[in-house]
């Protein structure tokens, strides 16, 4: 068996913790300790955010979608085939590094995806674009942790208590999406969802084109 090697260690704006971006052959990885938080063979999931969203908003001239982590492109890549020439999607990244791999070791995953003129790449806390006085998305797509518990970063909760919620919500135009990507269920974060005003779908996605681990995806609607 090829064994991995490691490329790169970045450390987490504020927190202190430690990623790493592991490479095995063609494929690639991105740890927070022991957790491996993506994997360049597993991109199902991720995909799903954009195409669920596009399916519920795409029409919308000039549609404004923000993406919450950048990872290895696969959302940011869904998205940009699935919305119109018109989008202005926005992907915000917390951490630098991230940003440096995609256009190093994992351009190859990335494509011309970060130089499309759809796209602006913001390098910090999604939580603050959200919660800008002129904030105003479409849908806001969340991919930053492993799930609403913050497994990998604690500073991630604040996204989803009710606080996080109530900001994304404003932070939306009417019918708008809210996505949240997780490894698990987690029913308290669906009623919680429900108690800040948004209408609930939990979607159930495999984490490779309708194979492997299934993962979820909340779709929270604003009335």
């Amino acid at each position: 068996m090829i064994p991995w090697e490691h490329l790169d260690s970045a450390t987490v704006p504020g927190d202190g913790l430690d990623l790493r971006l592991m490479r095995r052959g063609s494929e690639y990885s991105i740890m927070a300790g022991a957790i491996e938080l993506m994997n360049s063979r597993l991109s199902g999931s991720e995909e799903a955010m954009a195409t669920l969203a596009c399916a519920r908003i795409g029409q919308r001239p000039g549609a404004r979608v923000l993406i919450g982590g950048l990872g290895m492109g696969f959302t940011l890549r869904a998205a940009l085939a699935a919305f119109a020439p018109d989008a202005d999607i926005v992907v915000a990244e917390l951490v630098p590094a991230v940003i440096a791999w995609a256009r190093g070791p994992l351009a190859g995953l990335q494509g011309a995806s970060l130089d499309d003129p759809r796209v602006s790449l913001h390098t910090g806390d999604v939580g603050a674009l959200i919660r800008a006085d002129d904030a105003q998305f479409d849908a806001i797509l969340l991919d930053v942790d492993n799930g609403p518990g913050g497994l990998s970063r604690k500073g991630n909760d604040s996204l989803y208590d009710h606080v996080g919620l109530a900001a994304a919500r404003k932070a939306l135009s009417p019918g708008g999406v809210l996505e949240v990507w997780s490894s698990t269920r987690d029913s308290a974060f669906t009623h919680r969802l429900k108690r800040s005003g948004f209408a609930v779908e939990e979607v159930g996605v495999r984490a490779h084109k309708g194979r492997g681990a299934r993962h979820v995806i909340w779709v929270a609607t604003k009335a």
